[in-house]
């Protein structure tokens, strides 16, 4: 007797437990979304951001938390229904077929078994009015804000942006919403917006105070942000001021916060945030060529080295290692001060020591030069420096030949490429003048080089893109035998013609072959994407050399390679570039050749 009575209490206790969690316990939740009407892309779109559809990824798997998604998405489908101009639906959301929203939280059922949602969007509403006021001049709204077209709330939001953002161009920084009317005419399907705005007072810009744990000196920062103190608020100036200390590479976060009250002045104060990046940085690059063997890269920067954001690059260069020719390569220095000049102007100095192993020519040179650089634009620079190279040279006309030459280079670059390691659109310019005093018996003269290259993906998003480069080279005045090898131009190899071994092109003299006075590079590529990383690519290039200063004036020589080739896109480094070139015509080549490195070709 006693036994069975345990056995009761026993039965009592676990049929309270099951009772208990009962209400806690979910099974499979079976959910439909039907809006009659409504195009697919709104279907898709509520499914995918209702709580109750998607109650299975989000990882709800009680009756609570499924009352909790359902009343949560009523505002979450009418604000979707809202911005796609629909502003008289009904929205209807049943659990076991009663209404979400008449359903009690302490109350909740044990167990939900379906869910379903039924939305009527009612007819799309257009706009009756629709008007900002009061504008800056020159203000210009959305297209779609406007009587008769598609009322929608993302409509509103971009008039309301595009009116602050008027005033604030024109100054008033301050800008903002006064007030918004916005009238639902249901009968009439019709939507009438108005949106006060308050464009507050104009403003100059005050003082920026640094602030952070940067070890560049206040005085350096101002001189190279350049802050605008004293000049009519613009956003645009502001953005330049951010951009110039980016541009040093020294910062890792430059934030710029304007502070929430003006001065009573008119005056407006910027707080200026830093944080620097790591002092030293190394990097390694590595190219393959089957007849000119590896090529190997590295560079060490050094960053803020005198605490005026400098920076000190260091770059080691050894070329040839198992190629045909001898190993050479090159060691060079460049420290950059931008804090010397103008906010947008940097000095720097340079210095070279390089030599070079050919099958035409061997040369060591070593230069140093003093300049300046005046970048005008995010996609614009230039910069002119003057310093002196010496050259020491063995090539057709002789051997043990010097030079020596005071040399003035200028260089601009117009880069508007979408991307430096794999561009599909845009164009880049890279123009090169340089006039050369000869010291000490050697001649003056005049060095000319351009590189265009442009880029279209013919409206496919890149998945097919065609690519053109054309290289030009001159050198005007000294006779070829007075110039130093390295002035000249040779044509061949990955950089100029693939299939044909690394300047294997020049004009015969004698039993040896030298450079020509001046130079026509022409490249062409496909690429096609085979999946988003896997690409491949065919090509042809063409170059000719010419003994006289222009192309087609003297006796000239060429010759052309062409190939496929396949890249693997490696993220933010470029793609892994394998190319396969045969010569197709001239003298210079005979056979296959390979090249392997990181990055488009060009």
């Amino acid at each position: 007797m006693q036994r069975s009575k345990r056995q009761c209490r026993l039965g009592r206790w676990l049929m309270a437990t099951v009772v208990t969690l009962a209400p806690t316990t979910l099974a499979a939740l079976e959910t439909s979304l039907s809006a009659p009407g409504a195009s697919k892309e709104l279907v898709d779109r509520l499914k995918e951001t209702s709580s109750v559809t998607t109650a299975e990824e989000r990882g709800l798997d009680t009756p609570l938390e499924i009352l909790s998604a359902a009343l949560s998405d009523y505002r979450t489908i009418v604000q979707i229904l809202y911005d796609e101009g629909y502003f008289s639906p009904v929205v209807s959301i049943k659990l076991d077929g009663q209404e979400a929203a008449e359903l009690s939280s302490l109350t909740v059922p044990a167990q939900i078994n379906r869910a379903a949602i039924t939305v009527e969007t009612g007819p799309s509403f257009k706009f009756g009015t629709a008007t900002v006021k009061p504008l800056a001049p020159g203000t210009e709204l959305p297209e779609n804000f406007a009587p008769g077209k598609l009322a929608t709330t993302g409509a509103i939001q971009q008039a309301s942006s595009a009116g602050v953002q008027g005033w604030r161009d024109a100054g008033h920084a301050k800008a903002g919403i006064a007030g918004q009317t916005i009238i639902a005419r249901h009968a009439q399907a019709r939507l009438d917006a108005q949106i006060d705005l308050d464009p507050g007072r104009r403003l100059t810009f005050g003082k920026m105070f640094i602030k952070g744990n940067s070890d560049v000196r206040h005085r350096s920062i101002e001189k190279i942000a350049g802050f605008p103190s004293g000049e009519v608020y613009s956003p645009e100036k502001i953005q330049k001021v951010g951009t110039r200390l980016r541009r040093t590479g020294t910062f890792n976060v430059v934030s710029l916060q304007e502070r929430e009250t003006p001065n009573p002045d008119g005056t407006l104060d910027f707080d200026a945030t830093f944080e620097d990046l790591p002092k030293r940085r190394l990097t390694f690059g590595v190219e393959l060529a089957s007849r000119d063997g590896v090529d190997v890269t590295a560079t060490w920067t050094h960053r803020n080295m005198f605490r005026r954001a400098e920076r000190l690059r260091f770059e080691v260069a050894v070329r040839n290692i198992g190629g045909a020719e001898d190993i050479d390569g090159r060691i060079g220095l460049r420290l950059d001060q931008p804090d010397r000049l103008g906010p947008d102007d940097n000095t720097f100095w340079s210095a070279l020591l390089e030599r070079r192993n050919t099958e035409n020519y061997n040369v060591t040179v070593a230069s140093l030069a003093y300049g300046a650089r005046r970048t005008f634009s995010d996609n614009l620079y230039a910069e002119a420096s003057a310093g002196f190279q010496l050259s020491d040279a063995d090539d057709a006309y002789g051997t043990g030949r010097k030079f020596r030459y005071f040399i003035l280079p200028f260089r601009s670059e117009w880069d508007k490429r979408d991307s430096k390691v794999s561009a599909t659109r845009g164009f880049y310019l890279d123009s090169q003048v340089m006039p050369f005093v000869g010291i000490s018996g050697t001649d003056t003269g005049l060095r000319l080089f351009f590189d265009g290259r442009a880029y279209t993906s013919l409206g496919t998003g890149g998945r097919i893109v065609l690519a053109g480069r054309a290289q030009l080279g001159s050198v005007i005045g000294p006779p070829a035998d007075g110039v130093t090898p390295d002035f000249l131009f040779f044509s061949g190899g990955a950089g100029t013609v693939r299939g044909q071994p690394y300047e294997s092109l020049g004009i015969p003299v004698g039993t040896g072959i030298a450079g020509g006075k001046s130079f026509i590079g022409l490249s062409g590529e496909i690429r096609g994407k085979v999946t988003d990383s896997l690409s491949l690519v065919g090509f042809y290039d063409y170059g000719v050399v010419d003994t006289s200063s222009f192309v087609g004036s003297g006796a000239q020589e060429d010759h052309s390679g062409a190939g496929i080739g396949v890249r693997y896109d490696l993220g933010g480094f470029g793609p892994l570039r394998l190319d396969l070139a045969y010569p197709v015509s001239g003298p210079t080549g005979d056979g296959l050749q390979f090249y392997i490195g990181i990055g488009q070709a060009f």
